[in-house]
């Protein structure tokens, strides 16, 4: 792969209101300027779960700015190259993607949907603090992937290994 300055990244989940949304927020901040992090989804919520949002703020992250939206945002002709795309769900992953401007690497690291839990709110706070760590878990593992130094096949493997990368 040639060097660009920052790596664009795309996470994929049908809702966009929660699995996507944490690994964006993480990547972000974790990815310390070598990676420029996106979400979308196939079928967006229109609006970020409430606990995403108290999951977020537990663990000192910011919101702002966050909002659920479409991946049609990021198939146009004008959107900015992607280098990889991750969907975080089942369903995200079996669904038909739009061709992405790029020619991105792609890999499934799919996280238990916490949005789907039903219980109390105490049950359902877990669910999603178990999937904020996952997702915390498999970014910093590919960040600290020599992304520059990998040929493309090697770089492929390895993120699709972190996909199956529990947290510790």
């Amino acid at each position: 792969m040639t060097e660009p300055r920052s790596y664009s990244v795309l996470f994929l989940c049908t809702g966009n209101s929660a699995r996507s949304i944490f690994a964006d927020v993480l990547l972000n901040r974790i990815g310390g300027g070598r990676f420029r992090a996106f979400s979308a989804g196939s079928h967006p919520k229109g609006e970020v779960h409430p606990l995403t949002l108290k999951t977020l703020q537990e663990f000192g992250e910011s919101t702002d700015g966050l909002r659920s939206k479409s991946w049609d945002e990021f198939a146009k002709p004008d959107s900015p190259p992607l280098h990889f795309v991750f969907t975080v769900c089942s369903k995200a992953a079996g669904e038909q993607c739009p061709i992405w401007p790029g020619q991105p690497m792609t890999a499934h690291w799919g996280v238990d949907d916490p949005a789907a839990v039903e219980g109390s709110e105490a049950e359902r706070l877990r669910a999603f603090r178990e999937a904020y760590r996952t997702l915390q878990t498999r970014v910093r593992l590919f960040t600290s992937l020599r992304v520059e130094l990998l040929d493309r096949l090697t770089l492929q493997r390895e993120i699709r290994k972190i996909g199956e990368t529990s947290p510790t």
